[in-house]
């Protein structure tokens, strides 16, 4: 039997993310990864400002902003445009860029905090008790009862996909319906390129095309991921897509022909609106695409699991280090309404992109631009889609990021790279004792605050009276 702290199923961005913060806190962690490599062709390629601080708060964006496009803004239909120059990050953009880079660096990342990474394996059952949890796994497609494998958890995170088998293992349901289908992605090459920066959308009532810069150009033309979908040609995700396909919808929806030269990868799917209704189930839990599903418009999926596994991993270490056990129920608490929100924002750009009645458009075509010329809607949407402004509970500070504190020395993601709580003092305050916990100083007249694993605020008030105590619990 293989015995591990925390047994995460899963290899995407949301298990790695999970599997390297918990290793990187000294848990002994394991990933099961159905797939016996790493998937080179991804749908994913939009990484947010929120999830960039994410990753630099383990070192890892740097890197990765220096093998994608930095999109200023979207434009979507009609003229309008949604301006990301206005974020309060210091990201004020979204990172374009394949999912696989992102994979590779949290890869990296998962390994060298020493999570053990298991590649074609797949979990075949699952049980639970009050101690922990017993997994059963087998070489992919393996039916050889000789070749099975065992394990024991503390701690299970179902992190595998939309098609995840440790929910069905736990019995969640997963309630929703089918939102847009036969849609189309590929990696196509134009020998034109679409005039002014960021994302571009085109529509017409019977066509929707997508195109975002990856950034990479060559003498013959610049590559950019696209996406288009035909009223009109409703098929089978198992349709083979043709070339011609991609390009002539593509031109049809822009109405512009950019001059597709090249088209290296392409896939038909479609896209379901669901989210289970618990994120826990007793030791286990899922999250990223096994808890919700959505609408890729918005770019939101895998930014969305990254921050699941953030928030989940330091209370999991929390529940390990001997925190009471109503910690881990505060990951659905805190989760799920993002995740509806996420579903939600959504499937409202989806509905409007392909709205088919010509009146519901012209009313769409009217009022989308002049309202994100207002700056109140436009930050509001802007950060949102981001996820620079979502937060948890209702008001104050507290359940709010950290990232923008000013400090006299460094930044606050920099600062927690090595996982655990920060406490950030008044300006003008000395060092508290706080054994294990990093401290900074502010630079402005803001309270002292002290910063969650994963860079929320988790209280405010003066250092004197900060609850390190507690917090020490899970810092390394």
């Amino acid at each position: 039997m293989n015995d591990v702290d925390v047994l995460v199923v899963g290899a995407g961005p949301t298990g790695l993310t999970a599997a390297g913060d918990l290793a990187r806190a000294g848990r002994s962690v394991a990933v099961l990864e159905r797939w016996p490599s790493e998937n080179p062709s991804s749908r994913a390629f939009a990484t947010m400002a929120r999830t960039l601080e994410v990753l630099d708060a383990r070192g890892l964006a740097d890197d990765l902003l220096a093998l994608g496009h930095h999109a200023p803004g979207v434009r979507l239909f009609a003229g309008a445009r949604l301006d990301l120059t206005h974020l309060d990050s210091p990201y004020r953009f979204v990172l374009v860029t394949p999912q696989a880079n992102v994979d590779a660096a949290l890869g990296r990342y998962a390994t060298t905090q020493g999570a053990d990474i298991r590649r074609g394996v797949e979990v075949v059952a699952l049980d639970q008790d009050a101690d922990g949890v017993t997994l059963t796994a087998r070489p992919k497609d393996d039916g050889n009862p000789a070749h099975r494998q065992v394990w024991r958890a503390r701690y299970v995170i179902g992190a595998d996909g939309a098609h995840s088998t440790v929910r069905e293992l736990v019995g969640a349901d997963f309630p929703g319906k089918t939102l847009l289908t036969s849609l189309v992605l590929a990696d196509v090459k134009l020998a034109r390129e679409p005039s002014g920066e960021g994302l571009r959308m085109g529509s017409t009532r019977d066509a929707l095309g997508f195109l975002a810069p990856y950034g990479r150009r060559d003498a013959d033309g610049s590559w950019y991921r696209a996406m288009v979908w035909d009223r009109n040609h409703q098929v089978p995700d198992s349709e083979p897509v043709d070339d011609h396909e991609v390009i002539a919808v593509l031109a049809r929806a822009m109405r512009v022909d950019f001059g597709v030269t090249e088209i290296s990868w392409k896939s038909r799917f479609h896209c379901d609106e669901r989210q289970v209704r618990q994120y826990r189930h007793g030791r286990v839990f899922l999250a990223g695409d096994a808890a919700h599903v959505h609408s890729p418009m918005g770019g939101q999926g895998m930014n969305t699991g990254i921050q699941d596994a953030a928030n989940l991993a330091w209370k999991i270490d929390a529940a390990l280090a001997g925190a009471d056990d109503s910690l881990l129920d505060t990951y659905h608490a805190e989760r799920h309404p993002i995740g509806k929100r996420v579903l939600l924002q959504s499937g409202l750009i989806a509905r409007a992109v392909t709205l088919h009645p010509r009146p519901a458009r012209l009313l769409r075509n009217l009022l989308a631009p002049n309202l994100l010329r207002i700056p109140a809607v436009r930050d509001l949407v802007a950060g949102s889609f981001s996820g620079s402004a979502l937060r948890y509970g209702r008001r104050g500070p507290v359940g709010t990021r950290a990232t923008q504190i000013p400090l006299a020395q460094g930044c606050v993601t920099a600062l927690q790279r090595a996982g655990g709580y920060l406490l950030v003092r008044e300006r003008g305050t000395a060092p508290i004792e706080a054994p294990g916990i990093a401290q900074a100083e502010r630079t402005d007249d803001g309270p002292a605050v002290l910063v969650r694993p994963d860079g929320y605020i988790a209280w405010t008030g003066a250092s004197a009276d900060a609850p390190v105590r507690v917090a020490s619990t899970v810092s390394p």
